[in-house]
């Protein structure tokens, strides 16, 4: 089983933090990418935050630079994503994404597109 498992997701009042983890296991490669994507009541999926595995590169959403942090265990192939003061439009379903085989050009990183593996999701609610 290769889909990538999320958790800490959670509720919190804004201005607070949580902190997300997705853990990818079950297949025969190491990630070369992995994603944080978001989908909100009613809106379509966004990217959030995005992860080259081998190079550390990171790109985020701009409606996210800032307050949010994604960083990995290598000897997990684990991806945490940081979540600080958090607003109540963060509200959204979480998914993680990966990606293992082949170059990915940065105009791809926050394009679901680009991602062969998701995550069930993991709620993030933040209310005001």
């Amino acid at each position: 089983q290769a889909r990538p498992v999320e958790s800490g997701g959670g509720s919190v009042q804004a201005g607070g933090s949580l902190r997300l983890s997705c853990e990818a296991d079950g297949h025969p490669t190491r990630p070369n990418y992995m994603a944080w994507f978001r989908q909100g009541p009613g809106e379509q999926r966004e990217g959030v935050a995005h992860l080259n595995v081998n190079l550390g590169h990171t790109y985020y959403a701009d409606s996210v630079k800032g307050r949010f942090t994604i960083s990995q265990d290598n000897a997990k192939n684990t991806v945490y994503l940081q979540m600080n003061n958090l607003k109540p439009e963060d509200t959204a379903m979480y998914y993680c994404a990966v990606r293992y085989a082949g170059d990915l050009a940065s105009y791809y990183a926050l394009k679901s597109l680009a991602y062969n593996y998701w995550g069930q999701g993991t709620q993030v609610t933040v209310s005001s």
